[in-house]
């Protein structure tokens, strides 16, 4: 049960519109830990929501993963704080990708996603 990953959809709020994603739920260590590794596709607008129990610092790895990815750090209100791009790693040793500030949320989707749908730092995620 632990492995078992929840869905929910979360909009965006971005310039006065929504944009919808359905993001699976990572509220756990294994799950976290686990985040979108050996995945070969994902949805359009599909992605992962990373949940820490408490404020945390630090970078995301993207070890085994074969997708490029964005990733959105948010704060406990669930606005946006910073973006980055994160490329595939296939080998033992990858690069950390360390947004150098406090968040409570951190969200995973195609490369690209947040560009396409105009969504910036500063936005704001309505989580549940």
């Amino acid at each position: 049960m632990e492995n078992r990953i929840n869905t929910k959809i979360i909009k965006i709020v971005s310039r006065n519109r929504e944009t919808k994603l359905t993001v699976g739920v990572a509220d756990t260590q294994r799950k976290r830990e686990q985040g979108l590794q050996f995945v070969m596709k994902l949805p359009e607008n599909a992605g992962m929501l990373f949940v820490f129990p408490k404020k945390t610092y630090g970078g995301f790895w993207m070890k085994n993963t074969f997708i490029p990815l964005s990733i959105a750090f948010l704060d406990w209100d669930g606005s946006i704080i910073r973006i980055l791009d994160m490329e595939p790693c296939y080998v033992n040793t990858c690069p950390m990708y360390d947004p150098g500030i406090f968040y409570h949320y951190a969200i995973e989707v195609n490369r690209g996603w947040f560009e396409k749908n105009q969504i910036e730092e500063g936005d704001y995620v309505r989580l549940f």
